[in-house]
């Protein structure tokens, strides 16, 4: 099963050559060098993750790396950056380490209370908005919320609608909330609570989630140490939390309403037939950017 995360195999951090010292003289171009060497076990873009990091430290844009590849960094700086090197060459994902990860073209603050949001996951928006009106003036609903990334998106591109996000964790609503104010996208309502608990006797034209999917005994936990195990796990099948969704968002939605769901590549069937299971219909599975199933739609019966 592919992993969602970008902490990587914790075998090729245990493996890396990290440095115990830069080279003399510590330019740019040369600590980036070094750092690139021993990020390339761990990470599938170990120049651009060196940039990034050599970036904050310095507290300049990337560009200002290639125009001055010959600056000397003092003692203090390189001693900065190798502690976050030591981070990401631990597995600590970028997003962490930088504090920021982009989607859906909107820079998100994220944390380790939340999950790192994926690209994948923006077929889940494209198939949302698909269904959503542009003038639309619809309640939304998006379940597992974490750091808000989808629920923003949406609420970006279908400024009329009302969405509405809910998430158990109440670390991960408060970096919900920053991101939406951050964003100057004031009217999301973020309720705390599980799954769909807090929106009891309200419906929805659109209820969107990306739930927990990952099995409880796949071995790509390991390298997901780094971010929340109740964002990631789900069972031993990983459609514990399908199951919930199933089971009680017909109740939550209009007629004709529709239901989203984000899932693992070898999950297609079996959430097919989970929602089948509790009546509903319409039911057709979306394949991601690289061609795996990846997020299933269904109507209310």
């Amino acid at each position: 099963m592919e992993t969602r995360s970008e902490c990587t195999r914790s075998e090729a951090a245990t493996t890396a050559s990290h440095p115990t010292t830069m080279n003399d003289p510590a330019t740019i171009h040369a600590v980036l060098d070094d750092a690139t060497r021993s990020l390339g076990a761990l990470s599938e873009s170990p120049r651009l993750d060196a940039e990034l990091l050599l970036a904050r430290v310095i507290d300049m844009p990337r560009s200002y790396l290639f125009a001055h590849p010959e600056e000397p960094l003092d003692a203090q700086t390189v001693d900065r950056f190798r502690a976050v090197l030591d981070r990401r060459l631990a597995g600590e994902p970028m997003a962490y380490i930088t504090g920021i990860r982009e989607f859906w073209s909107l820079e998100l603050m994220v944390t380790p209370a939340t999950l790192v949001p994926r690209p994948e996951t923006e077929l889940l928006v494209d198939l949302a908005l698909r269904e959503i009106p542009r003038h639309a003036d619809w309640n939304i609903l998006d379940l597992g919320a974490g750091s808000g990334a989808i629920a923003l998106a949406i609420a970006k591109e279908r400024p009329l609608s009302r969405v509405t996000a809910t998430d158990i964790s109440a670390e991960a609503l408060e970096v919900a909330r920053q991101n939406a104010r951050q964003l100057e996208i004031p009217d999301i309502e973020f309720l705390a609570g599980d799954w769909t608990e807090p929106v009891r006797g309200r419906t929805f034209n659109v209820i969107v989630s990306n739930p927990p999917y990952v099995c409880s005994g796949d071995e790509a936990l390991d390298a997901l140490h780094c971010e929340p195990r109740s964002a990631l796990s789900a069972g031993e099948d990983g459609l514990d939390a399908i199951r919930i969704l199933a089971r009680d968002c017909g109740a939550l939605l209009e007629p004709g309403g529709v239901l989203l769901i984000e899932h693992g590549a070898e999950q297609r069937d079996g959430v097919a037939a989970t929602l089948q299971e509790h009546g509903w219909s319409d039911i057709t599975c979306h394949t991601d950017y690289a061609g795996l199933p990846r997020v299933t739609v269904a109507r209310r019966g």
